[in-house]
């Protein structure tokens, strides 16, 4: 996060440039500037979601939350993200863009790019902690710097248990101690900025799985092998 990032995407005036495509809500390139500023944010609108029998309205909470717990941690994994009441489709998150080349995703870098698995495997435990139902293989990213982000987090925090995720090749790994000591405090409470974004059972949830993670001291396995999403990129 940086000072430059927050000013653009909370006092930044709006653009609407395109809607990005093969998104399942209405998901929006936008341009932020602040005088001779700019840079290119993603908008997601309440009003574009499609309506699910399983999430409220309002998923842009989610996308907000997901960068304050991955902030919480000091893991810095989430692209910094805001809510904006007046934009042009209405209130909505904006997530500052990434800079990358999209022809990576979680499967290519597993594959060809070892120095990340370090990062992608911190991803699959923050996966499990927000109860990530839609973790595809797309919404693992590289930085033009090389730094490694999981974007697209509308769909965590149920208090019902329905991670879905491409994670799976760090699955019973051991879960370093210092990653151990940085979730530990959540097994007490979530961070208060997530808490107000959910409702209590969600925070208990999220409360419950830390501690099972905490427990175990293992990246979690699928011994069922359907917990993927769909489609997989």
């Amino acid at each position: 996060m940086s000072g430059r990032e927050l000013t653009l995407l909370d006092r930044g005036s709006v653009e609407l440039l395109g809607r990005l495509p093969r998104s399942s809500n209405e998901t929006f390139l936008v341009q932020v500037s602040c005088g001779d500023d700019a840079a290119y944010a993603v908008y997601k609108p309440e009003a574009g979601e499609i309506p699910l029998s399983d999430f409220e309205p309002g998923l842009y909470r989610r996308e907000r939350a997901a960068y304050l717990l991955s902030e919480s941690l000091e893991w810095g994994l989430v692209p910094t993200t805001v809510i904006r009441e007046e934009a042009p489709l209405g209130i909505g998150s904006l997530q500052w863009f990434i800079e990358c080349d999209f022809r990576e995703h979680y499967f290519t870098l597993y594959a060809d790019a070892p120095e990340t698995h370090r990062h992608l495997s911190q991803i699959a435990l923050f996966d499990y902690i927000a109860n990530n139902t839609d973790r595809k293989s797309g919404h693992v990213l590289r930085g033009l710097n090389g730094r490694v982000w999981g974007i697209d987090h509308g769909l965590c925090f149920s208090a019902a248990f329905k991670l879905r995720t491409v994670i799976w090749d760090f699955a019973g790994d051991p879960i370093p101690d210092a990653l151990l000591e940085d979730i530990a405090p959540l097994a007490e409470a979530a961070p208060p900025g997530v808490a107000e974004l959910l409702d209590d059972a969600e925070v208990a949830a999220l409360q419950q799985r830390v501690q099972r993670l905490l427990h175990a001291r293992v990246l979690p396995v699928d011994r069922t092998g359907m917990r993927y999403p769909w489609p997989l990129v």
